[in-house]
């Protein structure tokens, strides 16, 4: 079990399909060597530097927060049921309807389709709030996503970013 990273008045709160064995073993969110986030985030203008995993306490500094839909760590979030997104994506709905962020940007379309019963959503801005909050959905920057390059899922993140600082 990994523990989320939470913050009074988060700006963005992160969230990943669930952690993968790096994660679960150091306990830190995007641990993988390969995982771009960290670096996306970074490029993306979220934080000044690049941030390690070990590094993610400093992110409700910067008021941003990371959790994930499924606690349940894997090798690949292929590996996870439709009945596991399901109920994660009930507790992530209670979660930011508690916490409150400004965004909640899910790092994962396939699962954002399936936790939410949304099977046509696609990247960027969706028409749904989940929470009371609106949700942004973003790419999964595991290493296993060839579709998406680092600039890519900067890119998209920046969006993220200047729609937030708009919105102030």
């Amino acid at each position: 079990m990994i523990d989320d990273v939470l913050g009074p008045s988060l700006d963005v709160l992160f969230c990943g399909i669930n952690p993968g064995l790096m994660s679960e073993a150091t306990g830190h969110h995007f641990a993988r060597p390969g995982n771009r986030f960290w670096p996306a985030l970074h490029l993306s203008g979220f934080t000044p530097r690049l941030l390690a995993p070990a590094e993610q306490h400093l992110l409700p500094s910067y008021g941003l927060g990371i959790t994930n839909v499924v606690a349940r760590p894997s090798a690949k979030a292929s590996e996870l049921t439709r009945a596991e997104l399901v109920e994660g994506g009930a507790r992530l709905a209670g979660l930011v309807a508690s916490v409150k962020p400004r965004v909640l940007a899910v790092l994962g379309v396939s699962a954002y389709r399936t936790a939410f019963a949304r099977p046509k959503a696609a990247v960027g801005l969706q028409e749904e709030a989940v929470g009371g909050v609106p949700v942004w959905v973003l790419p999964n920057p595991s290493g296993l996503n060839a579709h998406w390059t680092l600039a890519g899922i900067a890119g998209e993140l920046r969006l993220v970013r200047e729609h937030t600082e708009q919105s102030e």
